[in-house]
């Protein structure tokens, strides 16, 4: 096995698989590509409670790349939307906004895939693509010499590079040793999620709660079970999570309000703190950022796997063109046109995230008021509604070629 690659990706969760099946499939063998990853290698248990919005635009992703077909059994269509704004106890919760989850020409804007599915879907392709994949190597140290760059892992095994890919995650280890920076802050709300059953049928129609203490979203699976996941302040999230199962089971029922009936909790709960973070910038000399490396945000709009995928097209499209016409992956000005391509857009959905964040998670009646109705002008507005669906697909804006289906 070679230690010397024109590409090596560290991380090989989901950017970092995807991004390279990606390079993997358009190069056809011109150029070398490596992934290091920290994890020991294998497949994901099946009870992770955790689940994604896949928009449409990151479904042609990984049509490309030959994992949706493994994928697609059990996801579930996302047919409808749904979204009101109460307080906890309210025995009304209104719905103030609803709208078809289609694209004009009936494609689904959508689907709800849980987490394992996804993960062993693009572990099983990587492993069947004939790149070399070296697990239980985390990097510890990155340097840039004038023809190269090189990463030592925590094992002492030694690999370089023309271009180093980090996708580590929001703890980095390649971007700090890069010197780039991040803005960061706390929210101090923590994220739970677990899966529950249900007696009544969701018919594919996904459900957001604003509650004073953050969004509760309930998101249909396959069969008469829903993925759950909501934000609260972190003093009550760690309340919530100490509670024996009948306990935490009332907690559930309280923010459900009974839309679908009988509910049992059938995955263990999970819960992570709620942070925001962004890079100061995407490249450095023969490095990339993609995916939490370069930007985490808040879950309120269920979008953060979606942007790791933009930033997975639009830097595989960039290398292949300048692969063809014989430039390098790490070519100054292929890195630079990737930072104007995605930094803007992370710039902006970090901002509004965090802004709907900070807007929803109160109990303010002014600002409730306003929150009213903001969301039922949009509702009478089919054009509004319409934008908004194809904005959440992923495709508005100069979107890459993958995720408009087309090949590289």
């Amino acid at each position: 096995m070679s230690n010397h690659f024109d590409i090596l990706i560290s991380g090989a969760s989901y950017s970092g698989a995807a991004l390279a099946l990606a390079l993997v499939k358009s190069l056809d063998g011109t150029l070398t590509v490596g992934v290091i990853d920290k994890a020991p290698g294998g497949h994901r248990p099946a009870d992770s409670p955790r689940a994604f919005a896949i928009s449409a635009a990151s479904r042609h992703l990984l049509e490309y790349i030959s994992v949706w077909s493994a994928i697609e059994p059990e996801a579930q269509q996302v047919s409808e939307i749904e979204i009101t704004d109460s307080a906890l106890d309210a025995g009304i919760r209104p719905i103030l906004l609803t709208y078809e989850n289609t694209l004009d020409d009936n494609e689904p804007a959508s689907h709800i895939v849980p987490d394992a599915v996804l993960a062993n879907a693009l572990r099983s392709q990587l492993e069947r693509s004939g790149l070399q994949l070296f697990t239980d190597a985390e990097a510890r140290e990155f340097t840039t010499q004038p023809a190269r760059a090189s990463v030592t892992c925590t094992s002492g095994q030694s690999f370089d590079a023309d271009l180093v890919v980090a996708a580590e995650g929001r703890a980095s280890r390649i971007r700090e040793q890069a010197g780039i920076k991040c803005f960061s802050s706390d929210y101090h709300q923590s994220g739970i999620c677990t899966t529950v059953a249900h007696s009544k049928a969701h018919g594919g129609k996904a459900v957001q709660h604003f509650l004073p203490a953050g969004p509760f979203a309930i998101l249909p699976l396959p069969g008469n079970r829903s993925c759950i996941t909501w934000s609260e302040k972190a003093d009550e999230a760690r309340r919530i999570m100490a509670l024996d199962a009948s306990e935490f089971l009332k907690e559930v029922e309280l923010r459900f309000a009974g839309w679908l009936g009988e509910i049992d909790v059938v995955a263990k709960p999970a819960s992570w703190p709620l942070t925001v973070r962004l890079a100061r910038s995407f490249i450095a000399p023969r490095l990339a950022l993609v995916g939490d490396t370069a930007r985490g945000v808040h879950p309120i709009a269920g979008q953060g796997l979606n942007l790791g995928l933009r930033d997975v097209a639009a830097l595989a499209e960039i290398i292949v063109e300048n692969a063809r016409i014989g430039l390098p992956p790490s070519d100054p000005d292929g890195l630079a046109r990737y930072q104007r391509w995605r930094r803007f857009d992370s710039v902006f959905s970090t901002a509004a995230f965090d802004g709907l964040n900070r807007l929803f998670s109160n109990d303010n009646a002014l600002l409730r008021s306003f929150r009213e109705a903001g969301l039922g002008i949009i509702d009478r507005i089919p054009a509004a509604k319409s934008l908004l669906v194809k904005e959440a697909a992923g495709l508005t804006g100069d979107v890459p070629r993958l995720l408009r289906g087309e090949m590289l």
